[in-house]
């Protein structure tokens, strides 16, 4: 379809080691831009496998995958880095901040990555991004000396520095209480609505899951379940404009 952000087809990955290990086997799905999904399953399933494949970490076996319209099978090592820095932001369980730079310039650094200048148009974008997710007056600390919560947010931030158009989180509340857990979902949701970004998200979370407009469910390495979630993206349409 026209506006299939990613499409995966037969997606597989085998393991060479002493002996081939399947982790991933003819997982074929497609997102749509502005989808926001969520990929459950038991742990050592495929799930984070899978967003190796789909976020250029990792190369399948076998399978093709088109992000955007491209097929990546013919990119090459510094192509598949140049379009992972603009198409796909990361967000990880732990949040892989730098503790010797400030808050801002560790947002700044995919955009930097990319070869954009140290400005301050640069620094504007950082600190809108910033402010969407109430982090403003954190900019000018060091990462350091920020919360947990805020730190995971910092983190958010940096992943949406260059306005991607899918983020792929694995997993991006188990280190997090509930309360910020559940501030985490509100900000994705957030910025799904009004940016339009697609996520993709990897979670043991039954709430985050649930909270989702579609599951697909990971079981020994095959893609078991692929459903939509009644009434969840109403009802985020309607907590945004409240």
């Amino acid at each position: 379809m026209a506006d299939d952000l990613l499409v995966a087809e037969g997606l597989s990955k085998v393991y060479f080691d002493v002996i081939p290990t399947p982790a991933l086997t003819d997982v074929s799905f497609s997102l749509a831009s502005g989808e926001f999904a969520s990929v459950i399953g038991r742990s050592g399933s495929g799930k984070s496998t899978l967003l190796n494949l789909v976020g250029l970490l990792d190369t399948p076996t076998s399978g093709s995958l088109h992000l955007n319209g491209r097929d990546t099978a013919g990119l090459d090592r510094v192509a598949r880095a140049r379009m992972r820095n603009t198409f796909v932001g990361f967000v990880f369980q732990f949040h892989h901040l730098l503790p010797e730079f400030s808050v801002i310039e560790n947002v700044c650094m995919p955009a930097l990555i990319r070869g954009e200048a140290w400005n301050a148009e640069l620094r504007q974008r950082a600190r809108v991004t910033l402010d969407m997710l109430d982090l403003g007056e954190v900019a000018e600390k060091n990462a350091n000396e920020t919360s947990g919560g805020q730190r995971q947010r910092v983190a958010i931030a940096r992943a949406l520095m260059n306005r991607p158009q899918l983020v792929l989180a694995d997993e991006p509340t188990g280190n997090l209480d509930t309360e910020n857990s559940a501030l985490v979902y509100e900000l994705f949701r957030k910025v799904n609505l009004e940016w339009g970004t697609a996520f993709l998200i990897v979670t043991h979370d039954p709430t985050i899951a649930q909270q989702a407009d579609r599951i697909l469910e990971i079981s020994d390495g095959r893609l078991q379940r692929d459903v939509a979630v009644p009434g969840v993206s109403a009802a985020a349409d309607e907590q945004a404009r409240s």
